[in-house]
């Protein structure tokens, strides 16, 4: 017999059935670590999530605070550190307006499937913040930039394998600050004193003179933007002396077939010029159809620019004539509020402060008498520095120095505009102004990171 080319090798089958299993006795140690990766991953994965569920609750807290005073008007009064009633009634404590509305939206989204505890505070962007925004050392850098800042937090975060290194209970919080920006005066307090001119979109092509209807002297003092103490404070069913919930009719300036009656000349105190719309007016949505100015009105013009402190940034139109009972402004503002021959539209509660809007019998949202936050009702409308001289030529230049939102409260049948002023924002004829917040209000908000 031959012999065979391999040869066993003597004691060499012993030697492989010692290891036998080996190869399951590491696979079974490591998937103990992957399994305890995995299942701490897990938690981890939760812990995250409910970070994130909390920070969109703050961002939405704090969003909600700011558009309270952004609305309310006090942006333009005085008086933060003493208390005065607008402030202590928007952002005087965890009762106050702004507080109750930052914690009702905040804890409207769950963390970690339970709602979280919010807290709100206010700060001038100096480092301290406060519950009660009257007790803000340096009122006026309060008032021309308030700081809100809304912090969520859950504790008790539930979990299950991290248990097994630490018993301690796990939490999960997060910070948002949002701005009110109210340029009146910022150069007072900008770096450089630079004020910080604002751009509003969904502006209504009304031009008003820088006159007060109701006091008499300015809307905004023309070098600053600043709102003049004349102009300050809030009033009440019409009792008060500050142009918010100041009431007047809004009246067209021009006769005849066109506006060529006011070159030469300029607009009295509660008269307004049309502006000159670029067209095509690009107005999303827009319920009126006829001219680019009713378009203007009827929808959200995003065409038109109003610069706001450029000397000579945008342009009267003296060439249409929109007033009358049947005119463009009537047309398409009736258009605009929803309202139907004399009702319709939205209300203002200005008996009380901050003052409530109540949706009309025609609000394509709401059900009437509802309380509401948005309305078409509201709207804006740049204030031109009059003080310049006569209006020149067909299409005059002017100097956009402020805007003034009002609340329309209806169109009567001479087609005149009856309206409440709710808020009021200057930024001066100063013309090396650049740069911009753009917002649909004069006063608009944004998320800030604190630095």
């Amino acid at each position: 017999m031959k012999t065979p080319a391999i040869r066993r090798i003597l004691g060499a089958c012993p030697v492989r059935q010692r290891e036998r299993g080996i190869t399951m006795v590491l696979v079974a140690l490591a998937m103990v670590a992957i399994i305890a990766m995995a299942a701490l991953s897990i938690d981890v994965v939760t812990l995250y999530l409910a970070r994130e569920e909390a920070q969109r609750a703050a961002d939405a807290g704090a969003l909600a605070a700011a558009r309270v005073i952004s609305m309310s008007g006090v942006t333009g009064t005085a008086g933060v550190d003493n208390g005065a009633a607008p402030w202590s009634t928007i952002c005087g404590g965890t009762t106050s307006t702004a507080s109750v509305m930052g914690q009702a939206v905040a804890q409207q989204n769950s963390v970690g499937s339970s709602a979280p505890t919010v807290t709100v505070t206010y700060s001038s962007g100096t480092g301290s913040t406060f519950a009660d925004c009257t007790a803000i050392p340096g009122d006026d850098l309060f008032g021309v930039n308030p700081l809100v800042t809304v912090q969520v937090s859950r504790a008790g975060m539930p979990t299950l394998f991290s248990r097994i290194w630490s018993r301690a209970a796990k939490s999960v919080s997060a910070t948002a600050t949002a701005e009110v920006f109210n340029p009146s005066n910022s150069g007072s307090f900008a770096p450089g004193g630079d004020a910080v001119p604002v751009i509003p979109r969904c502006v209504k092509p009304w031009i008003i003179p820088n006159q007060d209807p109701k006091n008499g002297g300015l809307l905004v003092a023309t070098a600053t933007g600043a709102i003049p103490s004349t102009s300050t404070g809030i009033r009440l069913s019409g009792v008060g002396s500050g142009i918010v919930g100041e009431s007047f009719t809004l009246t067209d300036s021009c006769s005849g077939s066109d506006c060529s009656n006011m070159a030469g000349n300029t607009p009295a105190a509660y008269h307004y010029i049309p502006a000159l719309v670029t067209p095509p007016a690009s107005a999303v949505p827009s319920c009126a159809d006829d001219s680019n100015y009713q378009k203007a009105i009827g929808g959200c013009d995003q065409s038109t620019v109003y610069a706001c402190g450029t000397v000579g940034g945008s342009n009267a139109d003296l060439t249409i004539n929109p007033g009358g009972a049947s005119g463009d402004t009537s047309v398409a503002a009736q258009c605009l509020i929803h309202q139907v021959g004399t009702t319709g539209q939205d209300s203002l509660d200005v008996t009380a402060f901050p003052y409530t809007i109540k949706a009309g019998a025609s609000n394509p949202v709401v059900s009437a008498n509802q309380p509401i936050t948005a309305s078409n009702s509201l709207v804006t409308l740049p204030i031109y520095d009059d003080s310049g001289g006569a209006l020149a030529g067909t299409q005059p230049a002017i100097t956009i120095v402020g805007f003034l939102q009002v609340f329309i409260d209806n169109v009567d049948p001479s087609g005149n505009l009856n309206v409440h002023v709710v808020n009021i924002a200057g930024c001066g004829n100063a013309a090396s102004t650049t740069l911009s917040a753009p917002g649909s209000s004069p006063v608009p908000i944004r998320l800030i990171t604190p630095q």
